[in-house]
């Protein structure tokens, strides 16, 4: 299988494969884009059916960090990794601690920190073995709560472009992925007076938001063709595909998951059926906002943070405005803001 011709290479700087028998680790780290700094994101663990998978999910994901710090004017590069495996049944303490000496090996050229599949618990398991970590309960902590919340100051910022009101009071939406940020999303949503709507395949996650925020649930099935006003889709990404993208009867797409269309051309189709579509590095931002700032000088500022993230309901209706003038897809706009800011000479 060949990296460097892989159809989600684009340019990445470096790939690397990790492997220890002894506790069972299967690892790739990937590095897209250092020109800003060093490259922050997520080690997400998951059962993928193929090696294949593993590589085109992390090349993604972390191409994504590169675009999201960059439009968040955050000093930082784009990386990922994935743990290929089942994350309730293979991670163990010395799993995490594994990965944690492959991550030190890159001497700060990757920071990881949380993400799908992966606790506060294995972050500290993983800070044993190296610094560069960030997401721990001696800094920040859980990123969800920071993610929901900007994905939900996202959101506004879509309805007040797309229907004329600053919030989703009274609105129709429906949230795929109810676990860490949709849970958090779904909380704040509920606060507003938002008609909350939910989708998961983890039958715990969602009888939780059903008895702490009276939500209704959507069999998966459903999800795609749901007359709702607002879709947020908070779980995994390319939700937005062929088969999905006809059957959708959605006004503004808002959710936190990343890579949400599964192709560039999808941002382009919701465009011409008049679905707005918020860019999804630019919403989910708020996690990677709140992270970079345990690395503030001067130590952990939450309220500095929380000013930060509120920027992204700016961002956004900057980014609505750009595409609209000069009448392109919304995914597009939000590129080529980050592609000006990260390409630059070394």
């Amino acid at each position: 299988m060949s990296v460097f011709t892989a159809r989600d290479f684009n340019n990445h700087e470096q790939v690397v494969y990790c492997n220890d028998p002894k506790t069972g680790l299967q690892a790739i780290i990937a590095i897209h884009n250092t020109n800003l700094g060093p490259a922050l994101g997520g080690c997400r663990m998951w059962e993928y059916e193929t090696e294949k998978e593993a590589l085109q999910d992390v090349l993604r994901l972390s191409r994504g960090m590169t675009y999201k710090a960059a439009v968040s004017h955050l000093p930082l590069g784009g990386g990922k990794a994935v743990i290929i495996g089942n994350s309730r049944r293979d991670k163990t303490p010395e799993l995490m601690r594994s990965f944690g000496r492959f991550v030190d090996t890159l001497v700060g050229r990757y920071i990881t920190a949380e993400d799908v599949g992966m606790t506060v618990e294995d972050m500290v398991a993983v800070s044993t073995q190296t610094n560069h970590v960030v997401g721990l309960p001696s800094g920040s902590g859980d990123p969800s709560p920071y993610t929901a919340y900007g994905t939900y100051k996202g959101m506004c910022a879509a309805t007040k472009h797309r229907l004329g009101k600053d919030t989703p009071k009274e609105m129709k939406v429906l949230v795929q992925g109810v676990g860490h940020v949709g849970y958090h999303l779904c909380k704040l949503l509920h606060e507003c007076g938002a008609k909350l709507y939910i989708s998961d395949i983890v039958e715990k996650s969602i009888e939780k938001v059903v008895k702490d925020f009276g939500a209704t649930v959507v069999p998966l099935n459903e999800v795609p063709a749901f007359d709702a006003d607002i879709y947020a889709p908070c779980a995994l990404g390319a939700v937005i595909n062929d088969e999905t993208l006809p059957h959708l009867k959605v006004k503004v797409i808002a959710g936190s998951a990343n890579n949400q269309l599964h192709r560039s051309h999808h941002g382009n189709e919701l465009n011409d059926r008049h679905i707005l579509y918020t860019p999804d590095y630019v919403i989910n931002a708020g996690g990677l906002i709140n992270v970079w700032y345990e690395k503030a000088q001067g130590g952990y500022d939450e309220s500095k943070s929380l000013v930060h993230i509120d920027k992204i309901h700016t961002t956004l209706l900057e980014i609505f405005t750009a595409a609209d003038k000069q009448k392109i897809a919304t995914n597009k706009a939000a590129d080529h803001i980050a592609e000006k800011r990260f390409s630059l000479e070394r």
